[in-house]
């Protein structure tokens, strides 16, 4: 039903979903409300026969801190606030002065191009998952 290794997990969805006594979509989302990027997880799901979940937990660097940024981040992030949190990265070594720009021009106003507030709550979601896959 499941193979571990290096902080991940692989679960079958049909074996969960049988198990369980309910479809496999229910599933999918349980596992991805409870194993969040916020709460330090990667879920990867696929459907059909031989489908799974496979759940990543993300561990920072020693002493990074990028996770207590993805944290502190809120459901939503004004441009202004994505840069400070940005500098801040930079300027603790967390990320590298490349990594900086190609954040701030991918959160820019011009690269979201909805209105707001859905641009910040985008923002917001977007930055989360820039950093966690930098961790």
């Amino acid at each position: 039903m499941m193979s571990e290794q290096d902080g991940e997990i692989e679960l079958k969805r049909n074996e969960l979903a049988n198990r369980f006594h309910c479809v496999p979509s229910q599933i999918n989302y349980v596992i991805s409300t409870r194993f969040s990027p916020e709460r330090g997880y990667i879920v990867e799901s696929r459907r059909g026969g031989g489908g799974y979940i496979r759940i990543t937990r993300v561990s920072p660097k020693s002493g990074s801190g990028l996770m207590h940024v993805v944290n502190a981040i809120g459901e939503n992030l004004s441009y202004a606030d994505a840069k400070a949190l940005i500098q801040n990265c930079y300027e603790y070594d967390w990320i590298t002065q490349n990594e900086a720009k190609i954040m701030l021009a991918a959160l820019s106003e011009r690269s979201i191009p909805v209105r707001q507030p859905e641009q910040d709550v985008l923002r917001a979601k977007m930055l989360k998952n820039i950093l966690i896959a930098l961790v």
